[in-house]
């Protein structure tokens, strides 16, 4: 039998066309007849449960642990796929919101292996998509939520015909792969919009939904948008979230859910939530018995680590995943929103894919000092590089070996009243949540053997 690190490599050793972030989509060797001809052979498991699939730019992963938290607190057996992952690759494949198990990913690894080795352009994120799909259908879920890796019209989870799309907020990124233009990524994302099954959209820039209005039109699929048939309104702040209602178009007065708890931080997890509760109520009219009490278990019992997350108040440490100009842009508005603080110390590490320095570009005004580092992932941009864009930009800042060497100096050199937010990306933020248990003897984080990446 595979050792646990063996099945691993044995996924993961494969064409990573993923990361290859420069070349277009018409131009990649990427094509949804691999992946429905690799599940072909292991017997379409991806049929076996109805899904709901989520693209999108921000959002999409706040989104999708919602659906499917709402989901389980209904009563119904869930699955859910979502990527990448903070601690331990087994984190990107959920039952009933546990992690896989070592044990059953090298049970399915071994089981698809020969299926793999005869097919080598299979690239590693089919593989991945391919194994959550297998995964859930031995779990035998109810249903199976599913978050888009990059883009949506080829991504590998669009062999999927759920019962239900959701489209979160649509915004510049991955540009040269997805499109230059909004109106080009939007059609990307637009991709997983299916024949005739309903679609729920959050808030979007006119030019982008002037492109799903379209293709939904196209595929005379419902689109229904928030903002627009379903709103949101804040309740303000409790106990480290925040409360909102949520009503249908003509129903301020009298909200269908006149007060949910959402243990999440940030104006923008409202409009995810909304979002959520929006696509809750198609799956309603498809046949799902989902009560409003667990719309309401659900939202206050959702947990997304990593994201706006407060890891000490003394001093004021928060983790941010926040990995493209948008999204920092975001966080630099919700801060002070959620968290007052007077210096604002930045601890800054950045995958190679989403320019670095368009991010910085976003936070460094705000920012007192800075620590620059990388995580250990061979996707990562280089330290030296970093350091050079926000010494450019005059902000005081001091290269560090490590996050765990950039968490130590910014909390010894902290003043009163200082905020110090690690972000930048996920890899980042998994190393800083882990720096943090090892400096206060706290329980450490799952994670995988060296050499898995």
């Amino acid at each position: 039998m595979l050792t646990y690190l063996e099945a691993l490599r044995a996924i993961l050793d494969r064409s990573d066309f993923e990361r290859d972030r420069g070349t277009p989509y018409g131009q990649r060797n990427w094509r949804l007849a691999r992946m429905e001809e690799l599940l072909e052979q292991l017997g379409n498991p991806q049929r076996a449960y109805p899904s709901v699939h989520i693209a999108g730019t921000k959002g999409k992963g706040s989104t999708t642990a919602m659906v499917e938290a709402i989901l389980r607190a209904s009563g119904l057996r869930t699955g859910m796929y979502t990527s990448p992952h903070l601690h331990t690759f087994r984190e990107r494949i959920r039952s009933q919101g546990e992690p896989i198990s070592e044990e059953d990913l090298v049970v399915l690894a071994e089981e698809m292996l020969p299926v793999l080795e005869s097919r080598p352009q299979v690239s590693v994120f089919e593989a991945i998509t391919a194994l959550g799909m297998l995964y859930l259908a031995r779990q035998q879920v109810d249903v199976g939520v599913f978050e888009v890796g990059l883009g949506g019209r080829l991504d590998a989870t669009n062999v999927l015909t759920p019962l239900v799309s959701i489209i979160t907020s649509i915004s510049i990124d991955h540009v040269g792969v997805l499109g230059s233009t909004l109106e080009e990524i939007a059609r990307e994302k637009a991709g997983i919009i299916k024949p005739n099954i309903p679609v729920v959209s959050a808030p979007q820039r006119p030019g982008a939904l002037d492109v799903l209005r379209g293709v939904a039109s196209g595929q005379h699929a419902s689109l229904t948008v928030v903002d627009h048939d379903w709103y949101w309104r804040s309740l303000g702040p409790c106990d480290g979230g925040q409360r909102l209602a949520v009503y249908r178009r003509g129903h301020e007065a009298r909200p269908e859910y006149p007060e949910l708890d959402l243990p999440l931080m940030g104006r923008f997890q409202l409009e995810n939530a909304c979002t959520a509760v929006a696509a809750i109520e198609a799956l309603r009219e498809r046949g799902l018995g989902i009560a409003d009490e667990a719309v309401r278990a659900g939202l206050a019992q959702v947990r997304w680590p990593g994201r706006l997350q407060v890891l000490s108040r003394e001093p004021l440490i928060v983790v941010d995943g926040a990995h493209n100009a948008y999204s920092m842009s975001q966080l630099v508005q919700t801060l002070p929103e959620c968290l007052p603080y007077d210096r604002l110390v930045l601890i800054f590490g950045a995958g190679r894919a989403h320019n670095p320095a368009t991010i910085l570009d976003e936070i460094l005004p705000s920012v007192t000092r800075a620590y620059v580092t990388q995580a250990a992932h061979p996707k990562v941009e280089s330290a030296e590089i970093l350091f050079g864009v926000v010494q450019q930009a005059g902000v005081d800042t001091e290269i560090c070996a490590t996050p765990l060497e950039a968490l130590g100096e910014a909390v010894r050199t902290a003043r009163p009243g200082d905020l110090i937010l690690a972000t930048g990306s996920l890899f980042l933020v998994a190393e800083v949540m882990s720096a943090w248990a090892e400096m206060n003897g706290l329980p450490g984080y799952p994670c995988d053997p060296p050499g898995a990446y």
